[in-house]
């Protein structure tokens, strides 16, 4: 053994090591799990794409993010607090001997590779039904470098603006997850404009066992998202994992009391959803309040996302799958809440205004939030936009009224799979392979 290996053995924590394994397994995991959730609300002439949308952004970022994506993220600063540099491009240097904390760096860089991912699976949610997945295979890298890279930078990243030199806390990934996918997929449902029949034709979720059964498994990984973000097997990932826990309950209670009180019936879309606004919402948060903070933060998220649900058919934006109304709004309160709720047991030193640490902490996180939601838009507005024009963003009305699943993959998810959505299956429905190449 080299002495250089011989020091990195030294200074890895086998325990830290393990647990890190274990966590990016779990964050892995989630992504397929939102395609189940994503893919159970779609109605069933488009549960193959939303599948895909999802499993491909595995491919895509991963490829991305070993080029250029971790070096830029998590590389040393190059100037203001606002990128890395190219250092670590293609992964140059980071073998295993290399070490970050108590853990080998390239098991670091994968764990921040599956946050990349899901990010941007997440954006998919917003534009279900309606998207060129030919635009969306050009999308996702590119979305992945000039929006989620940047923002993880400032966030996590060595000399990162929003870390270092505003002070905002984010533990887990509020900002460069949620928000930035809350605020990504609003750009592009006005970018693409609502999906044929919204606010006419009713477009329930065609399998709701199937969104249950992905709200279980994303709620499964999000103990190794957040608790996994403490970088160790200690203390504080406990507390962060009883946290995610608590506020994933209080979450689903809130949206079942809104939905009782509102329209008479708790549904099962209403648990599951109101689950994930909890577990969205504890995501910045978990490593900044104690258990009581985390009960109110999930219950918060749950009751107000329940009605922020709604607010896209008085605004008249299609957001499909509900990723601004949930992810977004709820990014927000558990971004904002930090100011309110922080104790100085879980933080080392900074405390929210319940605690006397006054508005100051409140101010740098609204700041976050304003700078990180207004970058997400502008810039993923403007990408959407070059997209369409070169090659079209949006599927053609035939595609969307037969469905994505026939027209673009050549499969149905169902042998019924278009039953009431249009004309019954025939031969003259179903392309030929050119022509969905052609679609595509």
């Amino acid at each position: 053994m080299s002495l250089a290996a011989a020091q990195a053995a030294a200074r890895i924590d086998t325990g830290d090591t393990a647990w890190l394994l274990a966590a990016t397994a779990l964050v892995l995991l989630m992504t397929p799990g939102l395609a189940l959730f994503y893919g159970g609300m779609v109605r069933t002439k488009s549960v193959l794409n939303m599948l895909m949308m999802s499993f491909v952004s595995i491919a895509l970022v991963t490829v991305v993010w070993l080029a250029a994506g971790y070096s830029l993220a998590f590389g040393d600063d190059i100037g203001a607090g606002l990128l890395g540099g190219l250092k670590h491009a293609g992964m140059a240097g980071l073998g295993p001997d290399s070490v970050q904390g108590t853990v080998p760096t390239l098991l670091f860089a994968t764990f921040q590779l599956t946050f990349a991912i899901i990010t941007a699976a997440l954006v998919s949610g917003a534009v279900a039904d309606r998207v060129k997945f030919g635009a969306w295979l050009v999308f996702v890298p590119v979305w992945a470098l000039l929006v989620y890279v940047p923002v993880a930078h400032w966030v996590w990243g060595p000399g990162g603006w929003i870390l270092d030199h505003l002070g905002a806390l984010d533990f887990a990934g509020g900002l460069p997850v949620e928000i930035t996918s809350g605020a990504s997929g609003l750009a592009l449902c006005l970018v693409l404009g609502p999906r044929l029949g919204f606010k006419k034709d009713a477009m329930r979720p065609h399998n709701l066992p199937m969104v249950m059964l992905g709200a279980g498994l994303l709620w499964f990984g999000w103990f190794g998202f957040n608790a996994g973000s403490a970088l160790g097997a200690n203390g504080l990932a406990a507390a962060v994992f009883l946290n995610t826990l608590a506020a994933g309950c209080t979450g689903l209670l809130g949206w079942l009391f809104v939905e009782q009180k509102r329209d008479g019936h708790p549904t099962t879309l209403g648990a599951a959803s109101g689950a994930v606004a909890g577990l969205v919402a504890i995501t910045p948060s978990c490593g900044s309040v104690s258990l009581l903070g985390a009960l109110v933060v999930g219950l918060a998220a749950g009751v107000v996302c329940s009605y922020a649900v709604g607010w896209k058919f008085k605004l008249n934006y299609d957001d499909s799958l509900d990723v601004v109304g949930v992810h977004l709004v709820g990014g927000v309160i558990g971004t904002l809440l930090i100011g309110v709720f922080a104790e100085k047991a879980m933080t080392g030193g900074t405390q929210g205004l319940l605690y006397g640490g006054g508005l100051a902490q409140l101010g740098k996180q609204l700041v976050a939030v304003v700078a990180v939601a207004a970058y997400a838009f502008v810039v993923t507005y403007g990408i959407g936009k070059v997209i369409d024009r070169a090659m079209g963003f949006r599927a053609s009305e035939e595609q969307e009224h037969t469905g994505l699943d026939l027209t673009v993959h050549a499969e149905t998810a169902y042998d019924h799979g278009v039953l009431g959505h249009g004309a019954p299956v025939s031969s003259s429905v179903v392309p030929s392979a050119q022509k969905v190449k052609s679609q595509a």
